[in-house]
């Protein structure tokens, strides 16, 4: 599928992970593997962030100076390669969720973690700011809702943290429900097109053994030794 087809499918009716389901078959599997939140409702891809965030806090609160030049599995990258990325990342999309110019604010300064962790809580304070989900923004890939770029975005975050994790030693052990339901929506998500060599590398098959953070992973692209080896 090109990309062009995949934006026009991610339209602004996209606002909850059973909508995302036109893109392809599976939706009783993604509508099985979202949780509900405290109102009876889907958790959405803003609410998925609330729990990733703070995980791949834990492990960045961890990571020590001698650390931060170590190689990832997020090729080209090292600790500091993904964190700078994350930070870009958040600082480019936040003014756009507020309802502003994306990118329209100057880049963070300071010490590398202390900006990772100030553009964290922009960026969520930013998703959680009035009609945040019903506005759109211009992707990598497309022009996109936000209900729907907050859900690639904890795929993209939830994975990232695995990447850190590995590259430092240090835990990182998002609840397997979290991981289920950004699992769904990435398999939905993700179309070939997008399996450029930047944007995704082609799917890795995971063992049997794999953890179902493991196999995400694998989805994503990047090769895994499996917890059990």
């Amino acid at each position: 599928m090109e990309t062009a087809k995949v934006n026009d499918e991610l339209d602004a009716r996209t606002e909850s992970i059973t909508d995302m389901t036109v893109l392809g078959q599976g939706r009783e599997a993604v509508a099985a593997a979202t949780r509900t939140n405290n109102q009876g409702g889907p958790v959405d891809g803003v609410q998925q962030l609330d729990e990733i965030i703070p995980l791949i806090e834990a492990v960045v609160d961890r990571i020590t100076p001698d650390q931060l030049d170590n190689p990832t599995a997020c090729a080209n990258f090292t600790v500091t390669g993904v964190l700078e990325h994350m930070i870009g990342g958040a600082t480019h999309f936040s003014p756009a969720f507020r309802g502003d110019a994306a990118g329209s604010v100057a880049p963070l300064e300071g010490e590398l973690t202390d900006r990772w962790r100030r553009a964290m809580a922009e960026l969520l304070s930013s998703l959680h700011s009035p009609g945040a989900q019903d506005r759109t923004v211009t992707a990598p890939f497309g022009e996109v809702p936000v209900s729907a770029f907050a859900r690639y975005t904890a795929f993209d975050g939830l994975v990232h943290g695995w990447d850190l994790s590995r590259a430092t030693g240090l835990p990182y052990e998002p609840p397997d429900g979290l991981v289920a339901e950004v699992d769904a929506f990435a398999r939905q998500f993700v179309q070939s097109a997008m399996r450029d060599g930047d944007t995704f590398a082609a799917e890795i098959d995971a063992p049997p053994e794999a953890t179902p953070l493991e196999g995400i992973v694998a989805f994503s692209g990047r090769q895994i030794t499996t917890s059990n080896n």
